[in-house]
């Protein structure tokens, strides 16, 4: 039995109406209990925030955060908490392709989701004896999926001892205690397929020569359950988890920053919160709480942050390039990687040296490519992500050198095939690690603490905070991580403490509400 809140658990609040708050909210109201959520923004969502930005063609909506939505049975779950489904609040695409990779030598490889699809790509592209390689990687990818879900992404965890289960010989013996990096390589020789299926550890804060080969889940959500784009934009999962809450009797305030916590007997007995413009404070009686906000944010609410034998390391940030431009540009796929022609140097460069990458990877999405009425008509829309250097490990002069990076990005752009882009762009927005930091995100990264085998599973922040027997923690800083997948599971998590319930999470393919390829 994992440790549940005990006493009175009847009313609920919810720091945050991010993914995970949101998720522990309708999870929560599932299992019966009153549920308020306090927002400091005017509008649900979190980091996958929203931003419209007007030109003169007209208004360019934007989502600010993640732009790749995988295992969207994991949002139907949270919305069959009470009774809802993902069918009825959401219109999915499925992308196919879910990437096209870019490589410096002018190939490309798109990255089919289905596997007959994508082995004909391989075949393509690399060879008969790539294709024989992918099929077996992929295999490798759902059975490391299968084993890591439940007990070790899926389950809360009270101590190491926990892990001590024939699940952990299971994964040991698939190799997830290995480097993830040199076990791809072996399956797949070829480097562009190396760099297909192992570049999303770097959004684990790891490289992946060392992240760890359990994190080939991560390749597993990318390349085999599928990508998925919702119409009207990232925005609309927010929106729709946070209707549903609502229709199901939560109350969501929004404009409102929790400023402090009233405590007794170790327990926390209120919520105070201020506008943020009229700065009033309101008290907030509650039974428990579910914090969200960073890590930061979290330790300022609470006057501590927990003890830990090693500080925590913080994953790479980003520069994030949002563009309207004046043409549609139907060169990128909805998802493009460019890859420059450095691999390992380029991590070395942003984790290590704390430089810029002298030779770039940058993954381009273009949202309008699956829904135009995101942009003006006859215009695009462009999302330019280039991972960067945390504030912790290079607290460069991003006022200064931001402009002349935004520039220096568009160049590799125009040199990669992109010609004219920085002539067709009427409207822009820079974001930069300044301001995740700004914006209270710890080292000025929105990918919170890096997956570190010290921080990874039961050596991750707990969700449980010592001394204080009603507060739990939600998000990307808690367990089990980075990404929508953990957050949504994360905020169910919260909720088990809480409630003490239990939903398994469902498979790929096995929930019917889950669309077919566009």
């Amino acid at each position: 039995m994992t440790r549940t809140v005990p006493g009175p658990t009847d009313h609920v609040v919810v720091v945050g109406a991010g993914l995970s708050g949101l998720s522990a909210a309708l999870h929560l109201l599932g299992a019966g209990r009153r549920v308020t959520i306090v927002e400091r923004d005017d509008h649900p969502g979190g980091r996958a925030g929203r931003l419209d930005l007007e030109g003169p063609s007209g208004t360019y909506r934007v989502d600010t955060g993640p732009t790749v939505l995988t295992m969207p049975e994991l949002l139907d779950e949270a919305l069959s908490a009470v009774g809802d489904s993902l069918a009825d609040r959401l219109d999915l695409i499925r992308l196919d392709p879910a990437y096209r990779a870019r490589f410096a030598d002018g190939s490309t490889i798109d990255v089919h989701t289905d596997g007959a699809a994508m082995e004909a790509e391989v075949r393509r592209a690399c060879g008969p004896a790539a294709a024989a390689g992918y099929a077996k990687l992929r295999h490798w990818l759902t059975r490391l999926y299968d084993a890591e879900i439940d007990r070790f992404i899926g389950a809360n965890f009270d101590s190491p001892f926990d892990l001590l289960t024939p699940d952990l010989a299971r994964l040991a013996a698939l190799g997830g205690f290995g480097r993830l990096g040199p076990k791809v390589a072996r399956l797949v020789p070829d480097e562009r397929l190396q760099r297909i299926f192992s570049f999303q550890a770097l959004y684990a804060g790891v490289p992946p020569h060392r992240a760890l080969g359990a994190y080939g889940v991560i390749a597993y959500m990318d390349t085999v359950a599928g990508v998925f784009f919702p119409r009207g934009g990232m925005r609309a999962v927010g929106r729709a988890l946070a209707d549903a809450a609502v229709a199901a009797g939560a109350r969501i305030v929004y404009g409102r920053s929790v400023t402090g916590l009233e405590r007794r007997a170790g327990r926390v007995t209120a919520v105070r919160h201020a506008g943020d413009k009229d700065g009033d404070t309101e008290r907030l009686a509650c039974d428990a709480v579910v914090l969200t906000p960073d890590l930061p944010v979290v330790h300022r609410l609470l006057g501590r942050r927990p003890h830990r034998a090693v500080a925590l390391r913080y994953s790479p940030s980003a520069v994030v390039l949002h563009a309207g431009t004046t043409r549609p540009r139907p060169e990128p796929a909805h998802h493009t990687i460019s890859f420059g022609t450095a691999w390992e140097r380029t991590f070395s460069e942003i984790i290590d040296q704390g430089r810029l990458m002298s030779d770039p990877s940058l993954l381009i999405t273009r949202p309008t490519a699956s829904d135009p009425g995101l942009a003006p008509p006859d215009r695009d829309l462009l999302f330019v992500l280039a991972p960067c250097p945390n504030t912790d490990v290079a607290p460069l002069d991003w006022p200064r050198l931001g402009p002349a990076y935004r520039d220096e990005l568009l160049a590799v752009l125009e040199s990669r095939g992109f010609t004219g882009l920085s002539g067709d762009i009427e409207v822009s927005r820079l974001v930069t690690p300044a301001d995740w930091a700004a914006d209270g995100l710890a080292a000025g990264t929105p990918f919170s603490a890096a997956h570190t085998f010290a921080q990874t599973g039961p050596f991750r922040p707990r969700n449980l905070v010592r001394g204080l027997d009603n507060v739990v923690l939600a998000g990307c800083g808690t367990t089990p991580g980075v990404g929508i997948p953990p957050v949504l599971i994360s905020g169910r998590l919260a909720a088990e403490r809480i409630a003490g319930t239990h939903a398994a999470p469902r498979r790929p393919g096995r929930d019917r509400r889950v669309p077919t390829p566009a």
